[in-house]
């Protein structure tokens, strides 16, 4: 799964068992304790934070092994040891954090063959900084008006299509005029006096081999000063830089990915003139980047990663990943039904080796995602690349990345993932109850969020036995939806899309009479309460309405 991929599945992982409550924290914290020598608790309450192996589980929180990849959201990677040592050290001292920046530049200069190297608070705030540095310049009373950008010259960034992504919000947030371009002609057609930076995302194969390359889009501005921003968070770091030789001004990687260093950090290769002026936009210096703080264990836990990263042994590291897939693999397929496939590591971009588990859902009478859910939410814990099941021929599955596995996590998947599936399961008789209510007409949607409320509108269209078709009305747009209503039941779904952003919605609610209570679910961004009424205006908003196929742009005639 590539990195942008994961805002296209629900983010919010739910934890295993309870949690304790705040009362019982407070309750608890205010008992005396017996202090030993050290003028430690003897016997710390429950609850409070254990500085052990059992460090989350001490409040509340269940870990899990990581066999989904270096996601954010499961906390990226897990640090070598000589970085967990770095850190250490690198912690029981003060130094000037300018002097040390530049200590590390240059380290990681002579490491790398860049001209510079800095190090960042994670990739997305790499983006910001270097953009904040091309409209500036280093001029610091540009700098600190960022981003009102009135009286600026370079006020705008071209980025092909093929390169907006969800990341591309940092570079937004500067107050720049991003310039979307889809061809040769366009991209030469928008470059002007105002052009800032040109802003690629490595993932897509566009950037080696469509007509917006690198290299052809470096050929065009190969005389114009514009500095090239290229995106490769999650790829393996080459040496000699790959994007630098082909053409990029300045690459950006996220640190706790396959670099395996601080998982808030990041790094920025590149020219040292313009990385200079990053780092005057970057903290501890105030303006825009003052918000985005680099500690000196970061620095030095970057740096300690890049000097790991050229004595890895990276051939042997791909040898272990296969050899825990081929565990997995012979384990699980003593199953009947049951087949596997290993990928080997390729290209540069999320490089691990990936174990495809299959089999027939009507056969097990399981899915892959009840084996996800399942994997996910017992102990131990066990994060995999979500279950995916084909409606055509019944074949489901889960996959299974290697990158971040521990020694002997290989043991413990394979034999959960064995019992799970050959555990005998009763068919499922999925039975649809009748529709307890006609949801035709035209509902006011009334939202709490976490601080704030909001007003939607549901145009409920069509209603043939169970499905329900129409049109929402959010904040923003005029979207489709469409779901069932299963007796009292109603699940209605739409989806938010413009350019690489997108914010699903999910209703899931039960209806009584006139109204429909529940939750509204929002993908990564969690969810709210929502309450619907049945509003007396149950025409259609206007005639002739052209609402996007995809379902998420906005409608021009709104």
């Amino acid at each position: 799964m590539k990195r942008r991929e994961i805002l296209k599945t629900l983010s919010a992982i739910p934890v295993a068992g309870g949690i304790m409550s705040v009362e019982s924290l407070v309750s608890q914290g205010s008992q005396k304790k017996p202090v030993n020598d050290a003028g430690l608790l003897s016997n710390p309450p429950a609850g409070a934070l254990a500085l052990g192996p059992d460090i989350y589980q001490s409040i509340g929180v269940e870990p899990m092994i990581n066999c989904r990849g270096t996601f954010t959201i499961i906390s990226g990677s897990i640090e070598l040891p000589e970085v967990q040592k770095a850190v250490d050290y690198a912690s029981k001292h003060h130094v000037h954090i300018d002097e040390l920046a530049m200590a590390v530049g240059k380290r990681l200069a002579a490491i790398t063959g860049a001209e510079w190297g800095m190090v960042s608070s994670g990739c997305a705030a790499g983006l910001k900084h270097v953009t904040v540095a091309c409209i500036t310049g280093g001029d610091p009373e540009k700098l600190v008006r960022v981003p009102d950008l009135t009286g600026f010259t370079k006020t705008e960034v071209i980025v092909p299509r093929y390169s907006r992504n969800q990341y591309d919000h940092a570079i937004r947030n500067t107050g720049v005029k991003l310039i979307t371009v889809e061809s040769m002609e366009e991209f030469k057609n928008a470059i002007n006096s105002r052009t800032a930076m040109i802003y690629l995302f490595s993932a897509p194969r566009e950037y080696y081999n469509g007509p917006l390359s690198i290299e052809n889009i470096t050929a065009v501005i190969k005389d114009k000063n514009i500095p090239v921003l290229v995106d490769a968070a999650a790829e393996i770091l080459t040496i000699p830089n790959d994007h630098l030789r082909r053409g990029a001004t300045i690459v950006a990687y996220s640190g706790g990915k396959a670099i395996r260093g601080p998982q808030g950090a990041g790094i920025l290769l590149g020219n040292k003139d313009l990385l200079f002026s990053t780092w005057q936009a970057s903290s501890p210096h105030h303006g825009p980047g003052r918000d985005n703080k680099i500690g000196k264990e970061e620095h030095i836990g970057m740096l300690a990663a890049v000097e790991a990263w050229v004595r890895r042994n990276h051939t042997e590291e791909e040898k272990t990943w296969i050899s825990r897939m081929e565990y997995i693999s012979k384990k699980v397929t003593g199953i009947k039904g049951v087949t596997t496939q290993i990928t080997e590591p390729q290209g540069v971009d999320n490089r691990t080796a990936r174990l495809s588990i299959t089999w027939d859902s009507a056969v097990l009478n399981i899915t892959g995602e009840e084996v996800a859910e399942d994997l996910l939410n017992n102990k131990p814990r066990i994060a995999t690349g979500g279950g995916r099941t084909n409606p055509r021929d019944g074949s489901t599955s889960i996959s299974i990345s290697a990158q971040m596995m521990q020694p002997e996590d290989e043991k413990i998947v394979a034999d959960r993932i064995y019992k799970i599936l050959s555990q005998k399961h009763d068919k499922k008789v999925v039975v649809v109850e009748p529709p307890a209510a006609n949801m035709v007409g035209h509902w006011d949607v009334s939202i709490d969020y976490y601080s704030g409320r909001g007003t939607h509108k549901l145009f409920l269209e069509k209603q043939e036995g169970n499905t329900i078709r129409g049109l929402h009305k959010s904040t923003f747009s005029m979207l489709d939806i469409a779901g069932q209503i299963d007796g009292k039941k109603v699940r209605l779904q739409s989806n938010y899309s413009d350019n690489a952003e997108s914010v699903p919605f999910t209703f899931d609610g039960i209806v009584d009479g006139d109204t429909l209570t529940g939750v509204l679910y929002f993908g990564e961004y969690r969810s709210a309460n929502f309450t619907a009424k049945r509003s007396e205006q149950n025409q259609r908003p206007f005639t002739n309405i052209r609402v996007p196929s995809h379902g998420g742009k906005k409608s021009d005639s709104w």
